[in-house]
């Protein structure tokens, strides 16, 4: 197993290009720890400078210390390896490597990052990247990247791990998640993954008490087996893995190719896998957000379906429409069978899901406090989302005021979504913000709210005791070589029930004939 901790957590940090020189790479990630406030020494390597900022800087790797933590290579693709074998000789624990141009650019360059590969398992260093962007530890405050993120705030002990191959989608979805107030762990981009893969952040980070759902971006598995098997670890754990993979079409394949130098899967295949696994798989950079947001406010969705607040009769059925072609549950309610929400709402207000509690809300603001109220003890509802018309800033305060009083009187333990229905409506930051507080997710439309939770109901409601995880290994593939030909293919696959239409190896025209006569016409 590799110590990631000399990565995540250094008390020591080398940067090997390091520079003043304002858009520098190795001059941002000084700036970056810096601002960060980095409690660990932090060693500068620049063969032209004696010192940069006040800080001593050595002329080579071979002159910093014994045993450094991490080691950020910020320099051009042509001194890497060279200061990979230094940093080897020095016994680093860890290298992060931004420079691009290895597996994704030719022959030569896989060579060389099979080169990065051999020499970091012989030292046994963690190596982060090549063609990465690095990494930042939010709780430890340490930012090992020249991103320059902004600053995170929120605390709690239910924190967001991001694992990306690209790293500029790692940091996308750091910065959406500090917009909306989500705790974070980590950001680790892992790019062409030359001596560690997203299967060893995601078995680090399961193992992380304070982390509750990991958000991941990748364009291929390398390791499939060790995936799966750190994938069901964290469902074991209680805790929730959400992937984004690009790649479905043949040209989202062939890009990922030339970006991080994966290679082609059946993405298929690999839904079937991760899904089983206990994955949530999603189609798109904004649902990827939403679900990670919704899952880390929220240590479990409950039983039961979702209840919706409309204030329209027409996206009342909207709602409906898009609810069914997501196969997101909206148990039907009814005035026979829902006194508490029959006596919460006016005489015209006919029970039904979603409500459509028009615009009384306006003039008696306590028909939000009531409706939720009636929904949150309701055994058939485990989700409520609430749509709300936004149409101006004053009009909006009525409502989220309305909504927050009965967050606090209630304290639900059920997941509370808001969604907006109109976008360019008046908004108060400080309303979302409250709502936030309160432990409530609020989205900018009520449509990606419901994605969402189809998303997240469809996998909580998945058996996986009735679903196979991981299949034995076939004995007798060692005897059959490296290639396996057509006709034992077949032999090997259906003696385990998997049909074929009947055959037989002929070598010469005699036996395809005697062959044929023996399978029976017609034949092939």
């Amino acid at each position: 197993m590799m110590n990631l901790d000399r990565l995540l957590r250094p008390r020591s940090v080398a940067i090997i290009g390091a520079s003043d020189k304002p858009g520098a790479l190795g001059a941002s990630v000084l700036a970056n720890l810096e601002r960060q406030g980095f409690a660990g020494a932090i060693h500068l390597v620049n063969p032209k400078r004696t010192e940069i900022g006040g800080r001593p800087c050595v002329a080579s790797v071979d002159d910093l210390p014994e045993g450094v933590d991490a080691a950020i290579l910020a320099i051009p693709r042509v001194g890497v390896l060279d200061a990979m074998r230094g940093l080897a000789r020095r016994g680093a624990g860890a290298a992060v490597i931004f420079s691009a141009g290895f597996a994704e650019d030719g022959p030569q360059g896989l060579a060389d990052q099979q080169e990065i590969a051999r020499i970091a398992r012989d030292a046994g260093m963690v190596v982060e990247g090549p063609n990465c962007l690095g990494l930042v530890n939010f709780r430890d405050n340490v930012s090992l990247t020249f991103i320059d993120m902004p600053q995170a705030r929120a605390q709690g002990d239910r924190r967001v791990g991001i694992v990306s191959q690209s790293g500029a989608m790692a940091a996308v979805l750091a910065t959406t998640m500090i917009h909306r107030d989500v705790p974070l762990n980590c950001y680790i981009s892992t790019g062409n993954e030359a001596a560690s893969g997203i299967e060893d952040y995601l078995a680090y980070l399961v193992d992380q008490p304070d982390t509750a759902v990991i958000g991941m971006i990748a364009e291929h598995i390398r390791d499939p087996a060790r995936f799966l098997a750190a994938a069901r670890a964290a469902r074991s754990a209680g805790k929730q893995v959400v992937l984004l993979h690009p790649g479905r079409s043949a040209a989202g394949a062939a890009s990922a190719a030339t970006h991080t130098g994966a290679m082609a899967g059946d993405h298929a295949v690999m839904a079937v896998h991760v899904e089983r696994a206990g994955v949530i798989l999603v189609d798109s950079l904004e649902e990827l957000g939403d679900v990670v947001e919704i899952l880390a406010r929220n240590a479990a969705i409950g039983t039961g379906g979702t209840g919706v607040i409309a204030e329209s009769g027409a996206f009342k059925a909207m709602m409906l429409d898009l609810s069914e072609v997501v196969e997101l549950d909206l148990p039907a309610l009814s005035d026979a069978d829902s006194p508490a929400l029959r006596a919460a709402l006016p005489d015209f207000v006919p029970v039904t899901n979603p409500l459509d509690v028009t615009a009384q809300g306006l003039v008696d603001p306590g028909l939000y406090g009531r409706t939720l109220s009636a929904l949150v003890n309701d055994d058939r509802i485990g989700t409520i989302l609430v749509t709300l018309i936004q149409t101006a800033p004053a009009t909006s305060h009525i409502k989220f005021a309305a909504v927050l009083d009965a967050l606090a009187t209630l304290r639900p333990t059920k997941p509370i979504i808001i969604g907006g229905v109109d976008e360019g409506g008046g908004v108060l930051d400080a309303d979302i913000a409250a709502l936030r507080e309160a432990g409530a997710t609020y989205l900018p439309t009520a449509e990606r709210a419901v994605r969402a939770l189809a998303r997240i109901s469809a996998a909580a409601a998945r058996d996986f005791a009735a679903e196979p995880l991981n299949a034995e290994p076939v004995a007798d593939l060692a005897q059959v070589g490296s290639t396996i030909p057509e006709y034992r293919s077949k032999e090997i696959m259906g003696a385990r029930g998997i049909a074929f239409p009947a055959f037989a190896l002929a070598q010469t025209l005699e036996e395809a004939v005697l062959a044929a006569d023996r399978l029976g016409y017609p034949v092939v």
